[in-house]
């Protein structure tokens, strides 16, 4: 790899630093590649991305971004994975990590706020964004429902006791 490249791969993990809700850091010593793919496409599908990137070369991307606390963790066979989503991608390696014991969290960051092996786990006990989203849309619907339903219910006792009524007189 030359300068060029080098630079160019520090400018790219430098955008992934700024722009991703949370990074985590993670061993995977001895995961074949197979695991390796079935890990990106777990990532991808969740909306996030996996890269392995020398480590060096991401703890210069690192200085001056908010979640430069990572560096430390920046050791040995790493891998970086990331999403927008604040939770995405600490769901994704725990759940893989439960699966795979080769992959090992180290740690990771949200923001400007370090988290460690436990505050990855906490984050990933989060419910996503569409989960939330859900529930929210959720809670504003039921009123609305139990709107229409008391409105339709006069209506319909009014209908039944007419009917009582008429089948007496019958």
């Amino acid at each position: 790899m030359d300068r060029a490249q080098k630079e160019q791969l520090v400018d790219e993990l430098g955008q992934v630093f700024e722009s991703s809700g949370v990074v985590v850091v993670a061993h995977y010593e001895g995961m074949t590649v197979a695991e390796m793919q079935d890990l990106r496409a777990e990532m991808r599908d969740a909306g996030g991305a996996v890269r392995v990137a020398k480590n060096k070369l991401a703890k210069i991307a690192l200085e001056g971004k908010p979640c430069a606390s990572i560096a430390e963790y920046l050791e040995g066979m790493t891998v970086l994975a990331y999403s927008e989503d604040p939770v995405a991608a600490a769901k994704v390696v725990d759940g893989y990590a439960k699966k795979n014991d080769k992959l090992v969290i180290l740690g990771g960051a949200m923001g400007e706020n370090a988290l460690d092996v436990a505050g990855v786990k906490s984050v990933a006990a989060m419910p996503s964004r569409e989960e939330l989203i859900a529930s929210i849309v959720g809670c504003i619907g039921a009123p609305a429902s139990n709107i229409a339903g008391a409105i339709g219910a006069p209506a319909s006792n009014i209908a039944s006791i007419l009917s009582t009524i008429e089948e007496k007189a019958a």
